[in-house]
């Protein structure tokens, strides 16, 4: 047995690629457009696993986008997605800075969720050792649910 993806269903293609790929950094390693389904499927993968993805399509994020309109709640029902970072204070900047609300800040220096335009939770968490605790995550509060 082997890990393939994680499916999301996300309501607008251009803004989740925007947020997976330009904020969170995954890169898009295969699109399938399927007219007869209308629906189109793009997978994606994080930078240290992008060879690995190409050749054998995971570990990948599988981003489904249905041509027909329809609403989609309780993006938290399935869990969430984690990925572990190189620096969990930069990332979350980097997300801060474009709009995105961090919900769980990485007070502790290891751990901090998120959610994607769709209302995915996300998990971040620091690679190797925690970090030291900083400003302005150290006593931000958390916002929301995740």
């Amino acid at each position: 047995m082997r890990y393939l993806h994680t499916m999301v269903r996300v309501k607008d293609l251009d803004q989740s690629l925007n947020f997976y790929c330009n904020l969170f950094g995954l890169t898009e390693v295969r699109r399938y457009e399927n007219e007869k389904g209308r629906f189109t499927l793009v997978f994606l993968a994080a930078p240290q696993d992008l060879a690995h993805a190409k050749e054998h399509l995971s570990p990948c994020l599988e981003l489904t986008y249905n041509w027909d309109t329809e609403d989609y709640t309780g993006g938290r029902n399935f869990g969430h997605l984690a990925f572990e970072v190189d620096d969990i204070y930069a990332i979350c900047q980097k997300l801060m800075e474009n709009g995105v609300t961090i919900n769980r800040p990485p007070r502790d220096g290891h751990m901090a969720f998120v959610r994607s335009p769709d209302g995915i939770s996300i998990e971040i968490l620091q690679k190797g050792e925690n970090k030291p605790a900083q400003e302005p995550w150290a006593t931000m509060p958390n916002t929301g649910s995740w």
